[in-house]
């Protein structure tokens, strides 16, 4: 049995199990695993992002009657940080390394979801404020519209894709 060091090697594992008994099975499933893997674990770690956020909103507004869009900025800070470290440690795993390359990405990580924030702190402000409808409901679907341009950003500027080493493809092999 393998050793699971981080959650890549889970969401592998899982994937071995699931068509572990049905060679035609995992034969066909195994190129849309690899093309879609990336994206199965931004939806794991999106979520997570997502729980982060909603549950400090919550906490800030509902519990401690914190306004809308200091509670948002304080929920966005915590949120922005748990995307940072799991989408560069976990999730687009074939980006550049360094020093360089790590204040590049978290330069254009920030930038990006800088400009997600105001975009969810103006549909806070409009839709609550102006229009009078429930915060948390609010808060819930701008949120998804927010995780969305978010994966956009970091899969197309932030974490750009490199070009996979011998010893990676090889990882990929048929036959493990």
């Amino acid at each position: 049995m393998r050793k699971l060091r981080d959650p890549n090697d889970v969401m592998d594992a899982v994937f071995e199990w699931c068509f572990r008994n049905h060679p035609n099975g995992r034969k066909k499933a195994l190129p849309i695993y690899r093309r879609r893997k990336q994206f199965f674990m931004y939806g794991i770690f999106g979520l997570g992002t997502y729980i982060i956020s909603i549950g400090s909103y919550a906490l800030f507004t509902e519990a401690w009657n914190w306004d809308i869009l200091v509670a948002n900025v304080l929920s966005w800070i915590f949120a922005t940080a748990f995307a940072f470290y799991t989408n560069r440690k976990w999730v687009f795993v074939n980006h550049q390394k360094g020093m360089f390359a790590f204040v590049r990405q978290l330069s254009g990580f920030g930038g990006g979801r800088l400009i997600t924030l105001a975009i969810e702190e103006w549909m806070l402000f409009f839709f609550v404020w102006q229009l009078d409808l429930p915060n948390m409901i609010v808060k819930f679907f701008s949120q998804i519209i927010v995780v969305a341009l978010n994966y956009v950003f970091s899969k197309l500027i932030v974490f750009k894709k490199k070009e996979m080493d011998k010893r990676e493809i090889e990882d990929w092999g048929e036959e493990k």
